[in-house]
């Protein structure tokens, strides 16, 4: 059963608004003032105009190395979403504590800072470090910072764990996120005139059919990386936005896509090949209309992930979650960014990403309480392998 602390911190970040347009600082500033309470200091780094922060703070200091328990403090909004419980309400009806980011992904982040006195207390030899980072959902943007400043603090952790939902089974394993935005110009006229002009939008529909010939590509030769539920890379565009009337040739269009790429896939040399199709458009644009062309624009750019089952990390997650085996997971976290820098990584939290961004959001009890013994476990570890 998940103890009354735990879950009454949980209720509590639930019930802070921290959607990625919305400042993260008073949640930061609750876990800060929290962990003054044990006597622990924590280390802020903020975005440009100081409005979200990332948090870091070390509990055991003074030991020779750390594992890293990562988490993300904003949630996706849900504008139009039909809720039946109270998003921020943090409801707990049916053995279910429901709100937005109940599952994804604040009560990890509030069962990690009720372990925070076990984990002062702990006789292993590593400390723990909580690394809590702001604009995930936008982007993986804030644990960029937060990556560079432990660097410079000379902060160099044995591991990390990140407690995105994962029904408390170790991942290894995930593709990368990467989204970008290209902005056609043309050359406007009258309708009755179009051999005057560039017609944007049409120029953006060869690249948007570029993009789907590449996806039907990846799904038809691909190599499969057989765990994940799509097994081959993905590409897809998500808005598409151009014209003014129906009798002008548009000047401008603009459209929106991603690639999902398998570990063993490369996003930026899927992108280098949409890039290459629009020069082999361009120079016909161009004989209309000089300023005509294509421009691009990247949105985010999350790795891939690629750990081991034979990672000490990973077998210990295995060993404290009690799971027999290990997963891979469809969705993108910042484990490639942690990876990417040298540290071994593992995914493994409460909850399920079928609940995540959905409408009555929640996460079971049993989860939580599955990973509070996660966490006490954690504490009471002899080692790391």
């Amino acid at each position: 059963m998940i103890s009354n602390h735990a879950l009454a911190l949980a209720q509590t970040l639930v019930r802070m608004n921290t959607v990625s347009r919305n400042s993260n600082l008073a949640l930061i500033h609750f876990i800060r003032d929290h962990l003054l309470q044990l006597g622990v200091t924590s280390r802020l780094t903020y975005n440009a105009d100081k409005t979200k922060a990332n948090l870091f703070a070390t509990l055991g200091e003074g030991k020779p190395a750390g594992v890293i328990l990562s988490g993300h403090t904003d949630t996706v909004p849900w504008d139009g979403q039909d809720w039946t419980l109270d998003p921020l309400g943090a409801t707990v009806k049916d053995e279910r504590l429901y709100g937005r980011g109940s599952a994804d992904m604040k009560s990890f982040i509030a069962i990690a800072l009720s372990s925070a006195r076990a984990f002062l207390e702990s006789p292993a030899p590593f400390a723990i470090h909580l690394a809590f980072s702001y604009d995930e959902e936008v982007g993986c943007f804030g644990v960029r910072e937060l990556i560079a400043d432990m660097k410079d603090a000379g902060v160099n952790p044995l591991a990390c764990i990140i407690g995105e939902p994962t029904s408390m089974v170790p991942a290894i394993a995930h593709k990368g996120v990467y989204r970008y935005k290209c902005c056609v110009r043309g050359k406007e006229a009258h309708s009755s005139l179009t051999p005057q002009s560039v017609n944007a939008i049409e120029m953006a529909a060869r690249l948007v059919g570029k993009v789907r010939d590449m996806a039907e590509g990846f799904e038809r030769h691909e190599p499969r990386y057989e765990g994940f539920d799509v097994p081959f890379s993905t590409a897809s565009v998500g808005q598409f936005h151009g014209g003014i009337a129906d009798n002008v040739v548009p000047r401008d269009a603009e459209f929106r896509y991603e690639f999902r790429d398998l570990p063993t896939a490369d996003a930026t040399v899927m992108q280098k090949e949409v890039v290459a199709h629009a020069l082999s458009l361009q120079s016909a644009m161009k004989k209309v209309a000089p300023e005509a062309g294509f421009s691009f624009e990247t949105i985010c750019e999350v790795p891939s992930f690629l750990g081991s089952a034979q990672d000490p990390v990973t077998q210990l997650a295995l060993r404290l979650s009690g799971e027999p085996r290990t997963t891979l997971v469809a969705f993108g976290t910042e484990a490639g960014l942690f990876k990417r820098s040298g540290i071994p990584t593992v995914v493994c939290g409460p909850g399920s990403i079928n609940q995540a961004h959905q409408s009555d959001e929640y996460v079971s009890l049993e989860q939580l309480a599955r990973c509070e013994a996660f966490m006490q476990g954690l504490a009471a570890a002899p080692a790391l392998a």
